[in-house]
């Protein structure tokens, strides 16, 4: 019997029809046919459309496009799910004859950028659409896009095709491994991976590091940014830009109330003028409240602030926010009072169900290793939580399944496969306390806490606190070696004097 022949769908159907999928999109979806146009004959051809989920990873849109009067074919992969929070840094250095590194898969999202410093080579963004590939795959296509006009530039600017000639020769020599080199794949939307065969160790050719986007980054993701945040762009919207912002966020610059005009008021050694800006609304020990911009419509909202004191911890900052015309609300804790001189090492033997139970918070700065597991987690990998024991292995395990995706999936072999499952059973096994086991986090600024199962620190003999001196590195990744105190110091020396001369 003649298979069925491919229906062609309009292009709002087919949004329609992705759309009403869901976030429970099913291996199942059917292939979706839309009549384009090509980009070479100008003719039309057909492209192919499948939503599809990969496992413990991500929900894509798999798109493949075929002209039958010219033969022209390509072929993208694009992330239908949402954008993390935060942007992903992945830097892996090869070694030079080593070619097991350069069949890493690569995902990458159409808003990442590749780097090679080496080379002093960078593919932006909309040079290279999202793809699934290879290290070696990705080198390979940026070759011969650059060799693809080589005759042309020939003709017009000889030095200009002889400069590029000796740029493929080296960019060629990375790709086939005689060339050492390191790959970096920076993508803001946090889209973007590289697989590491030895999770979930870690790999040490391959560094991951997670950031806060910038204003400009969030602009060009599509979220709503305030142009006064967008550096030297600032300049250049016109007036026009400038009116379609809220009225309400023009009306009253930040800096006059609320929090900032406490830290100038701090950074002047003002007590009264600091009293007076950061309970202009309510009296001390009283919750707080300052102007803000909402980060998701940008309006003008209330920011409510409280400091308390955690026991056995220190002092913590609550912060949350909600806005009226969208209804977006965000809750942070923030470590307060002044940077820790040591670093602290928190050390918590689980035994029984209560353990599970106990409260955690876990700062930006901190590093998380359960060695029952051999698993060693990086500062910065998780972000920052309040949770419990239970909530960070819950975590932990999602991480690695986001992070590591491809690596559950269909396509591993056999015995990294069967790593995993094994991994993953020794995983589970930790919330259901079949033995007990160990649970360290080590935080270089101190901001991170288990609570103690007892009223005494001392009585409880499974958590343990252990303060160290940070090394030069730690400092200097931390940016502690450049900061300047001197103003503050002289401004609170100058004020110390005559608070004395007033008691």
């Amino acid at each position: 019997m003649a298979a069925p022949k491919e229906q062609i769908m309009d292009v709002r159907s087919v949004v329609e029809a992705v759309a009403a999928g869901g976030d429970d999109v099913e291996i199942d979806t059917p292939l979706y046919v839309v009549e384009s146009l090509c980009m070479r004959c100008g003719e039309n051809g057909t492209t192919r459309l499948l939503l599809t989920l990969i496992p413990h990873f991500r929900k894509i849109l798999l798109s493949a496009f075929d002209c039958p009067h010219c033969g022209e074919r390509n072929n993208e992969v694009e992330f239908a799910g949402e954008i993390q929070p935060r942007g992903c840094c992945y830097s892996l250095r090869v070694p030079s004859g080593d070619k097991k590194l350069l069949n890493r898969t690569v995902v990458k999202a159409e808003s990442a950028t590749i780097k090679i410093p080496e080379l002093d080579f960078e593919i932006p963004p909309e040079a290279q659409r999202g793809s699934l590939s290879t290290i070696e795959g990705i080198l390979v296509r940026a070759a011969d896009g650059l060799e693809a006009l080589q005759d042309e530039r020939k003709k017009v600017d000889p030095k200009m095709a002889e400069a590029i000639d000796q740029f493929l020769i080296k960019l060629r020599a990375c790709a086939s491994g005689d060339s050492s080199f390191t790959f970096i794949l920076d993508d803001p939307a946090g889209n973007s991976f590289i697989d590491n065969p030895l999770a979930p160790s870690p790999d040490p050719s391959l560094t991951i590091t997670f950031y806060e986007r910038t204003p400009e980054q969030q602009a060009a993701l599509g979220y709503l940014a305030d142009p006064s945040q967008l550096g030297g762009q600032s300049d250049e919207v016109s007036s026009e830009g400038i009116n379609d912002v809220p009225h309400r966020l023009l009306n009253e610059p930040h800096g006059s109330v609320g929090a900032r005009a406490g830290r100038q008021a701090i950074a002047q050694g003002n007590s009264a003028e600091m009293a007076e800006a950061l309970f202009r609304y309510s009296a001390p020990e009283e919750v707080m409240v300052f102007p803000s911009t909402c980060g998701a419509c940008m309006v003008k909202c209330d920011c409510k602030m409280f400091v308390t004191n955690i026991p056995y911890f220190q002092e913590v900052i609550v912060m949350a926010s909600s806005c009226d015309a969208c209804g977006y609300r965000n809750s942070e804790l923030k470590p307060g009072g002044p940077i820790s001189e040591k670093g602290k090492k928190i050390t918590l033997h689980v035994e029984n169900i209560k353990d599970l139970s106990r409260d955690v918070i876990k700062s930006d700065s901190a590093g998380v290793e359960i060695p029952e597991l051999e698993l060693e987690l990086t500062s910065g990998t998780l972000g920052g939580m309040v949770t419990t024991v239970e909530g960070l292995i819950t975590k932990i395990s999602e991480s690695l399944e986001r992070i590591h995706g491809f690596t559950f999936g269909d396509s591993l072999e056999e015995d990294r496969k069967s790593k995993w499952l094994d991994f993953r059973a020794r995983l589970d096994k930790l919330l259901s306390l079949k033995q007990p086991w160990t649970l360290i986090i080590d935080d270089a600024l101190a901001n991170s806490f288990v609570a103690p199962a007892t009223d005494d620190l001392k009585d409880d003999k499974q958590l343990t606190f252990e303060e160290y001196v940070r090394s030069w590195e730690q400092n200097e990744e931390l940016g502690l070696n450049d900061m300047d105190t001197t103003s503050a110091d002289v401004a609170y020396s100058s004020a110390a004097p005559s608070k004395s001369a007033g008691d």
